[in-house]
């Protein structure tokens, strides 16, 4: 057996222990699968519920004066973002003959830049016949704005290139007046006047030919644009399938409420704090796991093995009893109907030697108050475990949830088994309990875990003996020996229980 040092035992715990949290999470499969379930449904219902309404879509090819291979998509973010203004709503509302506003209008459509020069257009109407008079309506007036633009753009920049021909030949008016005037003596200086006026001259007779071929060109240019813009994808309705929508809703409800139930279980878990691995049961309540039972009847499949283990505990407990002179009892958390049927079965299995009293110390009275069968033993409440015989041996069940009375889980044995149920209380609270108990010197002989999880590979069984108990909890009350003059302290052996939910042990 392999101890751990000091150093390690002292060390402190992660502030996250990822493997508690997904057990726990796991353990809460209930709550995630329930919102993914109900996501589901509202996705699927608000498909039948609410269908979209009726739309046609329809696709524009837009041709630029600044087309590049390399554009990243400027150009065409700009054209949806001129679609969404008044003045384009209003042209196609104009068309239709509609007395809606065009703020109104632009909340019905929309445009997608499908690549730098395809333009799709998405219009919802009443009926699948107006959408498409609207999708129309809206790609002509589109079209037509694009290409008014474009001819408007043409015009300026035409326009702008003849006032400067027409500048540059009054200057040549004045160049030819000017030499036509010329001096016509022949000194050297005339000479290079002249010669600098027929430089001038053919300087503006070449740029008053380049600027009307420009002019030219920037006409030319506009008719392959006005071309190149039109509607290519004809108006029409977009059917619309409700199982295909029900299922993509569904999905992503589905897939929205998983995440959802995840994230509260998550949380939950971590605010919470409570512990559902042996090895954190344990170390909060410093004792040893000594047996697993699940909290519900188990299947077919797994009933001989929890039925051996049940068995196996009643003999484990009845040993304990009969080898112990001070009486023993078993203390539920979480888990009172568990508690009640290990003491009774216990109870049956001490009858053998003796007749056997159970005193009854839950809330309520659960097994007082119970219709005996044939066979049970003697069950007494509380207030009447005074008159059992102290000849008598006797069993005490009681309870150690919040709200239950401390002061009375000593009458019902200074020697206890705690049954709590993984994952029930905080850590703080089994604190609680391992301090209680340890203040009224009532020794814990083990835990039997209910409801654990299937897949814990956590180790049980705490190995460092009384440093692991709060208050000295595992250690029996010091007694003087029959020397007068040493003190010893007892401590309970730790024994070996198998897990009924897999084949791991707990040692």
């Amino acid at each position: 057996m392999t101890t751990r040092t000091a150093a390690q035992s002292s060390a402190a715990p992660p502030l996250l222990d990822l493997q508690a949290l997904v057990v726990a999470v796991r353990r809460r499969r209930r709550l995630w699968c329930s919102m993914a379930l109900l996501g589901l449904l509202v996705g699927a219902a608000a498909a039948v519920l609410l269908p979209p309404p009726p739309t046609a879509v329809t696709k524009v090819l837009v041709a630029h004066q600044g087309d590049q291979p390399n554009d990243p998509g400027t150009l065409i973010r700009t054209d949806v973002a001129l679609l969404h203004t008044t003045r384009i709503a209003d042209k196609a509302l104009q068309a239709l003959e509609s007395p809606e506003k065009p703020e109104d209008f632009m909340r019905d459509y929309e445009g997608i830049g499908l690549t730098n020069n395809l333009l799709q257009i998405n219009v919802a109407g009443d009926s699948d016949a107006e959408a498409v008079a609207r999708a129309k309506a809206l790609a002509d007036a589109f079209v037509a704005d694009h290409v008014s633009r474009i001819q408007q753009a043409a015009n300026a920049e035409a326009k702008g290139l003849l006032d400067q021909r027409d500048r540059m030949r009054d200057e040549l008016a004045r160049v030819n007046k000017a030499i036509g005037e010329g001096s016509p003596e022949s000194g050297p200086e005339a000479s290079a006047n002249m010669e600098s006026l027929f430089a001038r001259r053919a300087e503006l007779t070449s740029r008053i030919a380049d600027f009307d071929q420009r002019a030219a060109e920037a006409r030319i240019g506009t008719p392959r644009l006005i071309a190149g813009t039109q509607i290519v994808d004809a108006p029409r309705a977009v059917r619309h399938s409700l199982p295909k929508a029900a299922a993509a809703n569904a999905g992503i409800g589905l897939a929205l409420g998983l995440v959802l139930g995840l994230a509260v279980a998550t949380v939950s878990t971590v605010v919470a704090d409570r512990p559902v691995l042996r090895r954190e049961i344990a170390a909060n309540l410093g004792a040893s796991v000594i047996a697993e039972l699940p909290r519900r009847p188990a299947g077919l499949w797994r009933r001989r093995r929890v039925r051996a283990e049940r068995t196996r505990l009643t003999a484990f407990l009845a040993r304990t009893v009969r080898g112990s002179a001070e009486p023993v009892s078993l203390l539920e958390l979480g888990c009172a109907r568990s508690a009640s049927a290990i003491a009774l079965e216990l109870a049956r299995a001490l009858a053998a030697d003796g007749p056997v009293t159970v005193v009854d110390g839950l809330p309520g009275q659960r097994l007082a108050g119970r219709r005996p069968k044939p066979g049970d033993p003697v069950v007494v409440d509380g207030g009447h475990a005074a008159a059992v015989s102290h000849e008598q041996r006797w069993l005490g069940v009681g309870s150690v949830a919040p709200g239950a009375a401390w002061t009375g889980l000593q009458h019902l044995g200074t020697q206890t088994v705690l049954v709590v149920r993984a994952g029930h209380s905080s850590a703080a609270w089994l604190h609680t309990v391992a301090r209680q108990l340890a203040d009224q010197r009532i020794l814990v002989i083990g835990v039997v875990l209910i409801d654990p999880d299937p897949r814990d590979r956590t180790d049980g069984t705490l190995w460092e003996g009384p440093n692991t108990a709060p208050r000295g909890q595992n250690e029996r009350p010091a007694r003087q020996d029959d020397t007068g003059g040493r003190r010893r302290t007892e401590r309970l052996p730790m024994w070996a229980a198998r897990v009924p939910e897999s084949n791991q042990e707990a040692r």
